[in-house]
């Protein structure tokens, strides 16, 4: 006797070479996922609470255009001594027009050495890219950078 699994798997390769034998395609409509500067305002207040951070200390490095939303080089760099005094604790990186807008987080302490991270991103399309920095005398610093995307990834199918 077949599973209910089974079955609906059969039904499924039924359905699809009716199609092909009837010449027609499964059309997949792809749209950008649903998402706002006011999603990206929400996991920041997520993520650090009401503090609002200061501009400086934090350098993101991402280029201004590119070809690929898949494939998108980001560094942040802090200002700090890395001391047990000073040093950064976590580095966030927030997306505003991603699906998820909580891109990335690095968690450091005094023995990293330096304050400085890359890594490769995907965005959903042009958007604005924000790297805060939290750190060890609970003050936050941030950057920010505009990205024009030509190719857009992160995007979703719609039945």
């Amino acid at each position: 006797m077949a599973t209910a699994t089974e079955s609906a798997r059969v039904a499924r390769r039924r359905f699809l070479a009716l199609g092909a034998a009837l010449g027609l395609a499964p059309i997949v409509c792809l749209r950008p996922a649903q998402a706002t500067p006011e999603t990206m305002a929400a996991a920041i207040r997520a993520t650090i609470g009401a503090a609002k951070p200061n501009r400086g200390r934090v350098t993101l490095t991402v280029p201004p255009l590119v070809e690929n939303g898949n494939v998108v080089p980001l560094s942040v760099a802090v200002e700090s001594k890395m001391t047990v005094a000073d040093h950064v604790r976590r580095i966030h990186v927030f997306a505003e027009k991603n699906p998820q807008p909580y891109v990335v987080s690095f968690h450091l302490g005094p023995r990293a050495g330096r304050a400085s991270v890359a890594t490769r991103i995907r965005l959903a399309d042009s958007q604005h890219v924000i790297a805060i920095a939290e750190m060890s005398d609970g003050s936050l610093w941030s950057d920010s950078a505009d990205v024009v995307v030509t190719l857009a990834a992160c995007l979703e199918e719609t039945p």
